[in-house]
């Protein structure tokens, strides 16, 4: 507003002391004079954009005497907070565009933005323990990828500690000995508009007996080619597209790492597991049948580990037989 004024003000004071050549001058002077005082008043050019931020950081509750369940088998449940601290606040502050400068043109503005991200700690009770493990967690309804989150599973023994974040954040803290649960450190929310989300898992807790019993098992993982890879194995479909091919869980890495930590929790007495690679024959009858290694696909390009058996490469290796486009 200020350029606007001045500029028409210098204008009519140059027309009037030196004509048509004076009312150019005094027009680039006054404009000159209000783009100073439009950037003083503007904040030098800038434009500050601030996100939504929490006026109050409370929200999570929990039912005062609520009973704690005691289940078998596999089952779904939602638990109850026994632990919590205020939600953790992360200002973010980004600029874009240069803003200020001496030239004589109108300073260019900036935009100031801030953002804010918020973290959750909590501590959730799930029943009774002692159980065998946590297979699998929802919230708000989808599954969340526990490999994108910190969170500690106390199984509810009578020898568990406190957990570490209890002790840092107020020193002496109970261990909740007997009871199952579990710990969020620094939780995300801004997936769930900045809020606890609702909150499932699927706790795991075979009857005493035979898992107890077992000391070997023979892992058999079928026709897979990186079923054993302990690290994720990608397959490059395309540019800056790839799918997992060894990862059909949200608990680990890669099915491999999830299955022997599943099967130390389920059968803690197992000591020996006994290896099975699945080769493949090209024939129904045995007398003519041959027994080789065999991909599914010859041109593949896969990414974390290079396919080979015994000498042979992935572009010469027997190919079986599809169905529907998929390896039978």
């Amino acid at each position: 507003m200020a350029t606007l004024v001045l500029q028409v003000a210098g204008s009519a004071i140059g027309s009037a002391l030196g004509g048509p050549m004076g009312m150019a001058i005094g027009q680039a002077i006054g404009a000159v004079a209000g783009s100073m005082v439009d950037s003083q008043i503007m904040g030098a050019g800038k434009r500050y954009v601030e996100g939504p931020r929490l006026r109050s950081l409370d929200g999570i509750s929990a039912g005062e005497g609520s009973p704690l369940q005691r289940i078998y088998g596999r089952v779904r449940l939602g638990g109850q907070v026994i632990w919590a601290t205020k939600f953790e606040e992360q200002v973010e502050v980004t600029r874009q565009g240069r803003g200020g400068g001496k030239s004589t043109r109108a300073a260019q503005p900036q935009t100031v933005t801030t953002t804010y991200n918020y973290y959750a700690n909590l501590a959730v009770a799930l029943c009774e323990g002692p159980i065998a493990m946590v297979r699998r967690v929802w919230a708000d309804g989808k599954l969340l990828d526990l490999t994108t989150v910190t969170m500690r599973v106390y199984r509810g023994d009578e020898t568990q500690d406190a957990d570490p974040l209890f002790l840092a954040r107020q020193g002496a803290a109970p261990a909740y000995r007997g009871t199952a649960y579990v710990v969020f450190e620094r939780l995300p929310l801004a997936d769930y508009g900045n809020r606890l989300p609702q909150l499932s898992f699927e706790v795991v807790r075979p009857a005493p007996g035979l898992a107890d019993k077992v000391t070997g098992v023979v892992l058999i993982p079928g026709a897979t080619e990186a079923g054993y890879q302990p690290s994720l194995v990608s397959r490059i479909l395309g540019q800056g597209a790839t799918t997992a091919e060894n990862r059909n869980q949200t608990t680990h890495a890669s099915d491999f790492e999830a299955s022997l930590d599943a099967l130390e929790a389920i059968c803690p007495s197992c000591e020996a597991v006994a290896l099975t690679s699945a080769w493949f024959g090209d024939d129904l009858r045995a007398g003519s049948c041959t027994i080789r290694p065999g991909v599914d696909l010859t041109a593949k390009v896969t990414n974390g580990t290079v396919w080979s058996v015994a000498g042979l490469t992935r572009d010469i290796a027997y190919a079986v037989s599809r169905i529907e486009g998929r390896a039978a």
